[in-house]
This record gives structure tokens, C-alpha cells and sequence, in this order.
């Protein structure tokens, strides 16, 4: 039986298991990155281990969230990750460089290769060849140490695309076609393989879109073949070198083959708030908008803004819109200068804001007061834009450009004749904004430099055999990242700040959460389906061990916030029948005894103190997630020498 592209990758990197689905295999880790709105921990938790130099082919640290430098805070927390990076042999790239997932693709993704990112949209790096996962802090550093990366072995589905876009429709709109087909839970527990002869049409930015939506079907990963349109890709940045072939056999096996046929797609819109509440954009036409925000690590890239300048030219937005461009990295600004791109773009009256991620994580750019915005980006959860009440819109960029004309949400296929863009022979190479490591010689005397905001990782705590908790907050389904800890620019200079941090957790579900949670000592969640979709961040798992959450019972979990709360010492279950859940009430106090036997059982038994009713609960996890579990956290667990 044939392999599959990320069998294939998996078979060349395992360090320990075997590939059958729901296995759980140690993978070696070629590159990491790190952004600073999670990298400021990663490195912190690297430093606790102790290991002086990275063990990776390459790691980098990226600048790319905390830009706004509006007191101390962030700009010691760029100073401290420039020196930390520097000191143990990591790149860095500076603020104003560009988003991670762009640079990475356009400087340093390689095909065939693995990396895990403190950021979910790390799979965008499956547009190159890539077997790219979006990881916690903790798992990051660790392998940055030399360690493992741990995954449960994932079904394989694939799409098989045929035909080719029509004009005016984008990989964007696939990308939303097939959230239409999954839901935001389709994805979960398998690996997205996209080919088929529609593939061949495809660029790699535009298969990065794709990749990169990936994450919000709740997929391990999304990946591309590498094949001569990657090759050319790689060629016009200067990397002929990094190219290398990467087909599924033909006779690979998938769970699932879906088959879309580009052709037929129209343009797509993800309706407020969430990314799979999508409609077919004439669905929504006519509805005023008042914002439009173009980039991210979704749509950002030379291509992407080549066509909104097409669109913009000679026109003005609307006088009821505001629109912001985010390039998404120095390159891509560069160049839109260098062609006359950018003029048109300003002539029509859009804000260029920095290369960076802006507005998608809610720094800066908020809404007004119950606006209507549409975005490119990758996320349209509640709250998420800085603005409660807004009502977020997911688009193309041709979508967005046409609407900001408009001031209405416009079908683009509607403006007319094709745009004609096309990638570059060979793109502008200007790396003098990504700083090498120092030397192993210089390291050793390199001062790392730390401002007052950095705080100590905070110290998780060993299980007993026994617990008593108080159930301090119940959440429905699809509780976010973004709901049990927001970002923003009021909340992302704290980032490595957990006690100042904590303050904020489950503001947007339950401003009282944290006292509640401080005055319970040992504390539980009670969560629906889906608990912990969205970013990988793993603050949200960080700051309530901090407040003293020792377990979440849920209906079930995302991915990468289940492995979060495993890394924190926090016991994640599920409700072995879920009426259970409906039994539940806030400030009941829950006793589980007899853990360690329950773990290795892969079932415990609560009970409610009040009622004295007791309900099953599943705790499935390896063996190496039970210890990891009973030291309180992977960072313990490391520390005993268990990498």
C-alpha cells in the first residue's frame, strides 16, 4: 500500500511508534518558530531547561504581533527576545520584517521538512511541501532542545480539485468552500492533503491560503505536493537549492477523498462569528459596510495585494469605508513600491499599515461601535477585532477590494474583465531584517536582557491521587482561545506577565472568572464540544493553572488545547455521556479520587459532593501524557530528564 505525502514525511522523521490512526508518534523537528506574542514564554520555558544552544536545522523568532510599542512592555519583550535569540542560536526577525508564516514561506520553508510554530497558522508553511504544525510554547521549546514533537497519527483526507478558478474567485474562497463542507470540527484528528490535476493551477501563495485555513477545520495539518510550481516559487527567492520532489503514491489510501471543482466556486463569505457560517457572497450582497481590513498570514501575500491594487486603480474607496492593507512582510511592501502598486493603492485612499499582523489579532484597527467589517483574515470569533459588538466578515481580497469600492458587500466576478497578475521571475531579496545567531564563542558571554514586565514561568503543581474541585465556570460549545484569553493591544503586552495577565481570563464570557477561580484554591471548568478551538496559544492553558484550574471536563476538546493543558498539569476529561454536562451546575464541588488508577484505565469516576451522584468521566492519554500529568506539567516532566 502506497504513502501519502505526509505519511511519507512522517515514515522519514519518526523517532518512536508506529503510523497506525490514533497512535501516538514521536516526530524529529527540522525548524521551529515562535512569535512574540507567544515566544516570550517559549524562550522562558527554553531557559528552564537549561540546554544553552537550539538543536534544531534552524529555529527562528519572529516579531510580528506586540508592534505597537505604547508604553515599555513590548519593546522590552523584543529587546529580550532579540538578546535570548541571539545567546541560543536562534534567527531573529525584526519588528516591521513581516508576518511569521509569510517570511517563513518566502526565506526559509522547505519542502519535506517538519516544523511546529507557537502559532495555529504554522500549517501555512503545507503550501511549500511542508509538514508544519501549529504547537504550545512548551512543545516548541522542547524541541528546540532536541526533544520530540508528540501527535496522535492522524487519519489522512484529501481534496481532489479539478478545473481552475474563474476570474474574480481565489484560493481564499476554496479555503471557505471546504469550512462550508467540514464545519470548524470537520478537520479534527486528520492530516488535509489537497491535490488533483487543479492543484497544477495553483500558485504557492495561493496554496498557503488554503493551508492556512486548514487550522479552522480543527485539521493536524493541511499539505501541498512539491512539484515544478514549487520549484519556480522557491527559484524566484533565491532557493533553487531547498526545492525537492513530494508526491502521494498512486495508490495511497485516504478516510475521506472530497472533490471540489474550481470552476464552479463563487465567491465566499464566512457570516459573523465563526469561520464555517459560510454563504455564497451574493447570498449577503447589498449589506452595507463600514470597515475593510486586507492582510494577515491568510491574504497578504505580492499576489494577493497585486490583485487589490488592480482592483483599487484609479478608484476611490468609498466614503462611508475605512480600508487598511497590511503587506505582510518588507518583501511584499518592497515590491508593491517597486511596480507602482502601492501608488494605486494610496491614490485610493486605503491606510498601509505595518507589516505585521494588526488588526486579525485585534492590535489596533478595532471597529466602530456595531460596525460591519470585512476581513481576509483567518478568524471572525466574538470579540476578537477589538470590538464586541462588530460583525466580522471573512473574504477574498477581491471580495474585500470591490466591497470597499462599493461601500456594500459586492460580488467581485461582477466588475468585469480579468486581472491580469502574475509572480515575479525572481522576487527582491532584502534578509538584512532577519539577525543571525550569535557565534557558539560569543554566546557564552551574551547578556540576555529583561524588563520589568517579564515575569517568572509560573510553577504548576504535582497531582495527588485525590482531588477536590470547585466547578468555578460553565461554558457552552466552541469556547475559543480568544474567549479564555483574549488578545488585543490592551491585553498582548502582558503576554509574559501571567499574574497581570490572569486578570483578563474569560473577560469575554465572565468578567468575575479569575476572583472566583483564586478563592476556589483547586478549581474546575466545565466546557461544550469543540473547548479550546482557534489559536494555539497556550496562555489559555497557562493563565488558569495559574488561578489554580486543575481540570476541565468538556464534550470535547481542539486539538492542540488539549496537549496545552496536558503541558500545564491540567487534567483534561470528557463526559463519558454527554447529558451529563446538562447535570452540572456553576459552584457545584466535584470529588475524583483514585487518579493515577483511573488515568491508566483511560476513565475516573466524579462524584457531587452536594447530590452525591456520581458520573464517568474518559481521561484517554498515553502513557508519556499520564506522566507528564502526574509531575504537573512538561515542563517538570522535562526538568526529571524525561524528554
Amino acid at each position: 500500500m502506497g504513502l501519502t505525502i505526509a505519511q511519507k514525511i512522517i515514515k522519514s522523521h519518526l523517532l518512536s511508534g508506529d503510523m497506525s490512526p490514533g497512535s501516538e508518534v514521536a516526530l524529529k523537528i527540522d525548524q521551529t518558530l515562535t512569535q512574540d506574542a507567544t515566544g516570550t514564554m517559549a524562550y522562558l520555558e527554553f531557559e528552564a531547561m537549561g540546554i544553552p544552544r537550539v538543536r534544531t536545522e534552524l529555529s527562528v523568532a519572529y516579531v510580528d504581533h506586540n508592534t505597537l510599542q505604547c508604553g515599555f512592555e513590548n519593546a522590552d519583550d523584543h529587546r529580550y527576545l532579540q538578546t535570548v535569540a541571539a545567546k541560543h542560536g536562534i534567527w531573529f526577525s525584526r519588528p516591521g520584517n513581516g508576518i511569521c508564516h509569510q517570511v517563513h514561506l518566502e526565506r526559509f520553508g522547505k519542502p519535506g521538512k517538519t516544523l511546529i510554530g507557537s502559532d495555529s497558522h504554522t500549517p501555512t508553511g503545507g503550501g511549500l511541501g511542508m509538514l508544519a504544525f501549529g504547537a504550545g510554547g512548551m512543545d516548541v521549546a522542547v524541541a528546540m532542545g532536541g526533544g520530540a514533537y508528540y501527535i496522535t497519527m492522524p487519519k489522512m483526507y484529501k481534496v481532489e480539485l479539478t478545473g481552475r478558478l474563474r476570474p474574480y474567485v481565489s484560493a481564499k474562497d476554496a479555503a471557505l468552500k471546504l469550512l462550508q463542507i467540514l464545519s470548524v470540527k470537520g478537520g479534527v484528528g486528520a492530516i488535509i492533503e489537497w491535490g488533483g490535476e487543479g492543484v497544477d493551477t495553483l500558485s504557492v501563495p495561493e496554496r498557503a491560503t488554503i493551508a492556512n485555513m486548514g487550522t479552522e477545520l480543527g485539521a493536524t495539518t493541511s499539505i501541498f505536493p512539491s512539484d515544478q510550481v514549487t520549484r519556480a516559487f522557491l527559484a524566484a527567492q533565491g532557493r533553487a537549492e531547498d526545492y525537492i520532489p513530494l508526491s502521494s503514491d498512486p495508490d495511497a489510501v485516504y478516510d475521506w477523498v472530497i472533490r471540489i471543482d474550481l470552476s464552479t466556486l463563487g465567491p465566499m463569505i464566512a457570516c459573523p462569528h465563526s469561520p464555517d457560517k459560510v454563504l455564497p457572497v451574493q447570498a449577503v450582497a447589498g449589506l452595507p459596510v463600514d470597515q475593510v481590513c486586507i492582510g494577515s498570514c491568510t491574504n497578504s501575500s505580492l499576489q494577493d495585494l497585486l490583485k487589490v491594487a488592480a482592483i483599487l486603480q484609479g478608484r476611490t474607496v468609498h466614503p462611508s469605508v475605512s480600508l487598511s492593507i497590511s503587506p505582510g512582510s518588507r518583501q511584499v511592501l518592497s515590491m508593491l513600491a517597486d511596480q507602482g502598486a502601492l501608488t494605486q493603492i494610496l491614490a485610493s485612499g486605503a491606510r498601509v499599515l505595518e507589516c505585521a499582523c494588526g488588526p486579525c489579532i485585534g492590535m489596533g484597527f478595532a471597529p466602530g461601535s456595531g460596525g460591519v467589517s470585512l476581513r481576509t483574515f483567518n478568524r471572525n470569533f466574538l470579540g476578537r477585532s477589538g470590538t464586541k459588538d462588530a460583525q466580522v466578515y471573512l473574504v477574498s481580497p477581491e471580495t474585500a477590494a470591490a466591497s470597499a469600492l462599493a461601500g456594500q458587500i459586492t460580488d467581485p466576478t461582477t466588475l468585469g474583465d480579468a486581472l491580469e497578475v502574475c509572480l515575479p521571475d525572481k522576487f527582491q531579496i532584502d534578509d538584512s531584517g532577519v539577525l543571525p545567531p550569535s557565534s557558539e564563542e560569543a554566546a557564552a558571554t551574551a547578556q540576555v536582557l529583561r524588563g520589568p514586565n517579564i515575569q517568572p514561568f509560573p510553577k504548576s503543581r504535582p497531582f495527588q491521587d485525590s482531588l477536590q474541585l470547585r466547578l468555578v465556570l460553565k461554558v457552552g460549545d466552541d469556547i475559543t482561545t480568544d474567549h479564555i484569553m483574549p488578545a488585543g493591544a490592551k491585553i498582548l503586552p502582558y503576554r509574559s506577565n501571567i499574574p497581570h495577565l490572569s486578570k483578563f481570563c474569560f473577560e469575554v464570557c465572565d468578567p468575575g472568572f479569575p476572583d472566583r477561580a483564586r478563592a476556589a484554591g483547586d478549581g474546575a471548568i466545565v466546557g461544550g464540544s469543540n473547548y479550546g478551538q482557534g489559536s494555539s496559544r497556550e496562555h489559555a492553558a497557562l493563565v488558569p493553572m495559574y488561578l489554580g484550574i486543575r481540570a476541565v471536563i468538556a464534550k470535547s476538546f481542539a486539538r492542540i488545547h488539549a496537549a496545552n493543558l496536558i503541558n500545564c498539569g491540567i487534567l483534561p476529561l470528557t463526559f463519558d455521556d454527554p447529558a451529563d454536562y446538562d447535570r452540572l451546575s456553576q459552584d457545584t464541588v466535584l470529588q475524583i479520587d483514585q487518579i493515577r488508577a483511573g488515568m491508566e484505565e483511560g476513565r475516573l469516576m466524579a462524584r457531587d459532593r452536594t447530590t452525591g451522584r456520581e458520573f464517568p468521566v474518559r481521561c484517554h492519554m498515553t502513557h508519556r501524557q499520564r506522566q507528564i500529568l502526574m509531575a504537573g506539567g512538561l515542563l517538570n516532566y522535562t526538568k526529571e530528564g524525561s524528554v
